[in-house]
């Protein structure tokens, strides 16, 4: 296995993990060089780097999206750290504590995007269970 294929497979084996394979997706189909980039770099090397634990980057990628007050990005990453067990009441003390150094309106945005996460993964519990 080349190098190459090596840095992607830790990167799906990574995004598989952290319950997200089926994201970075408009990258895949817009231009799937790209999406390679991202899943072998971001999530083969930075990722899978020895010194931080998965949650530890988790609650670190989750203040910096904060902080930059991310528009886009921040709800996947929110489901992220749910799936690999940061609970709710942490993920707002991150926004708390990130919002105190960055801002409030950083706060308040993190908040809005949390809530839309928790909404929309209820409804599809809901759609889900009346469903079955």
């Amino acid at each position: 296995m080349s190098e190459y294929d090596d840095r992607l497979k830790r990167g799906f084996d990574k995004l598989e993990e952290m319950g997200r394979q089926d994201t970075m997706l408009n990258q895949k189909e817009l231009y799937p060089e790209l999406y390679e980039i991202s899943v072998g770099h971001l999530f083969g090397d930075i990722w899978n780097r020895p010194l931080l634990s998965m949650r530890e980057r988790q609650l670190i990628t989750l203040a910096a999206n904060i902080a930059l007050c991310r528009p886009t990005g921040n709800h996947s990453h929110y489901r992220s750290a749910q799936h690999i067990g940061i609970t709710k009441e942490e993920i707002m003390e991150v926004i708390i504590q990130t919002g105190a150094y960055s801002g409030w309106p950083t706060m308040a945005h993190a908040t809005h995007q949390f809530k839309e996460v928790i909404d929309e993964d209820r409804a599809k519990e809901n759609t889900e269970n009346t469903e079955s």
